[in-house]
């Protein structure tokens, strides 16, 4: 090649533009790096001069030092007793631990799946719904993400339906007392140790209550602080976790269940208000109960260890309280409205739950950034976005609740998070529908069923629910953590992630 096209050659290779060639990434994790070791870095000099000084002491010195301790004893000995009751104090007060030993979630038998057709089929030969609203139903379910293997409680594969109080209970049995089965054996804990027990089911309040169908299934003790949650929505298993941590800092040594449903039965809308409609082509049959531990000598057997509860509440709001609402429709049916409002309100109540979850849980770098672009946008630039800290940097899993396809798109858009983050999600949508309270266990479920949660990992458990409320729960894996026993995924694991019909 001629000297003219060499010249020509350096010319087109020349330096590269580092404006498009860097990367922001790399540069923003360098810069979170430098932030988050920033402590250890203006320690290292102040060790080094210590370490000189030290190094330069000889026999005389460190006899001057003794004689000079030896004179100031009551000083020494007062000192060290207030740093001993300091610290019997940090000790006795401080929150004890909460250990999540493992948890089940319900599958229920193939007898009861739904396919979209099978459903629709039963919808128009029940007769109670108009054309328009079989054919916004088809169309509901068709965006809606799930699959052909949801499942739907016994009295509504009749035809016609034939809901009732026993049919009812008949489901919450099935339910409760098959994640709890699972987990007592998986477990091998003697239901008579559980200390405290919390049920949360919204819409199915019986008497005797839910817990004490439980108490009397597995003949539990006396003495056990039982509490039934009712009309919280799918957020209530958060608030339930909530609750179950709050009791064991109280109650030393005991163990404490929690389970999380929702009951279809006697909630199946049969009229033709559209926004009543909807949960019926969402919600599906789906429990989980959690086994939770304040010893000590649990954290080798536990799963994982609760860091962060953070609970937001928007009632006050009258367009919030109103948004998810139980009521009757002009012909008398009862069902529950979910109002066009409804994602927007969810999205005010999230920003206003992370906003108290971020400096807890995100690395100094990212509270630096966010506070300095609020800054900015007060003082110099209105219009200026703010910044969305990434979150991705504080989890390692997320956990957002399945309650349909446009909630996982708005926060996987919201914050910035990858197809992987809501894999999880999805999947669970795909395969067992909306769950309400207690969809985000299967969605950790599938976490673990992938072989994907590594010990130290952080996992962020989002949930929203009426009235209106949205809450968070992070925790922390004590190990590896495996699948456990009849995982709700054990069969079915490997078909997924499947890929889904935009």
């Amino acid at each position: 090649m001629d000297s003219g096209g060499e010249i020509r050659i350096h010319q087109q290779r020349g330096l590269p533009d580092f404006l498009q060639s860097v990367n922001l990434k790399y540069v923003k994790l360098g810069y979170h790096c430098l932030i988050s070791n920033l402590l250890t870095l203006c320690f290292i000099p102040l060790i080094i001069v210590i370490s000189i000084e030290s190094s330069q002491m000889n026999i005389k010195d460190l006899r001057q030092l003794w004689i000079h301790l030896q004179y100031n004893l009551v000083t020494v000995i007062t000192c060290s007793a207030f740093l001993v009751f300091g610290f019997t104090v940090f000790i006795m007060t401080r929150p004890r631990p909460v250990y999540l030993i493992d948890y089940s979630c319900y599958r229920a038998p193939d007898h009861l799946k739904a396919p979209l057709n099978q459903f629709m089929e039963h919808s128009r030969l029940t007769g109670d719904f108009d054309d328009t609203s079989l054919e916004f139903q088809r169309k509901i379910l068709e965006r809606s993400g799930l699959g052909e293997e949801t499942y739907v409680p016994e009295a509504m594969h009749y035809i016609p339906p034939r809901p009732s109080m026993a049919a009812a209970r008949e489901e919450a049995e099935q339910v409760m007392f098959g994640a709890l089965d699972n987990l007592f054996t998986n477990t091998q804990v003697n239901p008579k140790s559980i200390g405290i027990l919390v049920v949360n089911c919204s819409l199915f309040n019986p008497t005797p209550s839910l817990s004490s169908m439980i108490v009397n299934k597995y003949r539990l003790r006396g003495n056990i602080r039982s509490f039934n949650l009712g009309g919280m929505g799918c957020s209530a298993g958060v608030i339930a976790i909530d609750l179950a941590k709050d009791m064991l800092q109280v109650h030393r040594n005991t163990y404490a269940v929690v389970v999380s449903t929702e009951n279809i039965t006697q909630n199946w809308y049969f009229g033709n208000k559209k926004s009543m409609l909807i949960p019926n082509c969402l919600f599906r049959v789906g429990g989980s109960a959690v086994l939770l531990s304040n010893e000590s000598g649990d954290k080798r057997k536990g799963k994982y260890k609760l860091v962060h509860v953070v609970r937001t509440h928007r009632g006050a709001d009258d367009k919030a309280f109103r948004c998810v609402y139980q009521e009757q429709d002009d012909a008398g049916k009862t069902g529950v409205s979910l109002s066009k409002d409804l994602m927007a309100i969810a999205g005010g109540a999230l920003k206003t739950n992370i906003t108290t979850l971020g400096p807890l849980v995100l690395p100094i770098s990212e509270q630096l950034l966010f506070f300095a672009t609020l800054v900015v946008k007060k003082l110099l630039n209105k219009k200026m976005m703010p910044y969305i800290p990434d979150f991705k940097l504080a989890f390692d899993h997320f956990c957002i609740h399945a309650g349909g396809r446009a909630v996982i798109d708005e926060l996987e858009k919201n914050l910035q998070l990858l197809p992987v983050h809501v894999e999880a999600s999805r999947m669970t949508l795909h395969r067992f529908g909306n769950t309400s309270s207690s969809s985000i266990w299967y969605e950790l479920a599938y976490i673990e069923a992938k072989q994907r949660m590594q010990k130290g990992n952080r996992v962020w458990q989002i949930a929203f629910g009426s009235g209106f409320k949205c809450n968070s729960a992070v925790w922390e894996a004590l190990r590896d953590v495996k699948p456990s026993c009849n995982s709700p995924w054990e069969d079915c694991i490997d078909m997924y992630p499947v890929k889904l019909v935009a």
